[in-house]
């Protein structure tokens, strides 16, 4: 009896081991990636009334959770039947991405930039729709990235067993919504921690002098990490052209990757905001002409 019991617990320990290894490889292999969900949901969760940051950050979260209870049984279940799925999902995926990135350089150069009067007029307008709609597009770019971080960690582990697979995709998967969402919580409330460090200073010493350079730090950061999300975005989704589409893969092979995979994403993010411009246009003109 007690020697079946010990043997019990010796492969316990075994999978263990064995999981905690395909676990380290898999989120070595998807650090990239998720650096890149850092900056982009970094850059999506901000811009919101103090009040509502870390209501609308824990939505996303939730989203971000129901997403891979989603993607992690689908992405299992298609690699073993057909996993040419998996290759046009990330495309689609990627187009989505690289359209978003595309928009914001086209809007940041092309687009005129609003006075302060018409700002406020569209924010008291909107604000309920435009967090309701930033929280959609959120968990939308959260599941492309999703997609691709579990197809990843999977790609590690398809030597192991199915139970192998399965727990450690989703130890990636956990891993990756806690890491990423608590860092992008810490950023976004870098400011609150700094009044409270001027308060219980009395705005003197040391503590004050920190105190005033988080809050300081903080707008420059969400611009740097707006600029940083915009190229992830792009990068990520040309990096999924590349890897996923044969031609696009063999194409320009003396270009360095991270300058193919860049000019992939904007051109294809610029084609995509081409079209989903022109269709807006021929839309809205045919609506007039009836």
């Amino acid at each position: 009896m007690a020697s079946g019991i010990f043997a019990i617990l010796d492969d316990v320990s075994a999978l263990m081991d064995d999981v905690a290894s395909a676990a380290k490889v898999a989120t070595r292999k998807t650090a990239g990636i998720l650096g890149d969900d850092l900056a982009v949901n970094a850059e999506k969760a901000t811009g919101f009334l103090a009040s509502r940051e870390i209501p609308v950050l824990w939505a996303i979260t939730k989203g971000s959770f129901i997403n891979k209870l989603i993607i992690v049984p689908i992405a299992l279940v298609l690699s073993a039947t057909f996993p040419v799925a998996i290759k046009v999902i990330l495309v689609f995926g990627g187009l989505y991405l690289a359209y978003e990135g595309a928009e914001k350089i086209v809007e940041y150069f092309f687009h005129r930039k609003k006075t302060g009067d018409e700002v406020i007029e569209e924010t008291e307008k909107t604000s309920g729709v435009s967090e309701s709609a930033k929280i959609k597009s959120a968990i939308t770019t959260d599941f492309i990235l999703s997609v691709e971080i579990v197809i990843i960690a999977l790609g590690t582990a398809l030597e192991q067993s199915l139970t192998m697979q399965i727990i450690t995709v989703s130890i990636v998967a956990v891993a990756a919504t806690v890491g990423v969402y608590g860092l992008v919580a810490l950023i976004v409330r870098m400011d609150d921690a700094g009044y409270r460090l001027i308060k219980r200073s009395g705005d003197k010493g040391l503590l004050s002098k920190v105190g005033h350079l988080l809050v300081n730090s903080l707008p420059v950061l969400i611009r740097i990490i707006s600029v940083i999300g915009t190229i992830a975005l792009i990068m990520v989704a040309g990096g999924i052209f590349v890897h996923n589409i044969e031609y696009l893969h063999h194409l320009l092979p003396e270009v360095p990757s991270i300058i193919k995979e860049f000019i992939t994403g904007l051109v294809g993010g610029l084609v995509v905001v081409a079209i989903f411009t022109g269709g807006k246009r021929v839309f809205s003109y045919a609506r007039r002409t009836r």
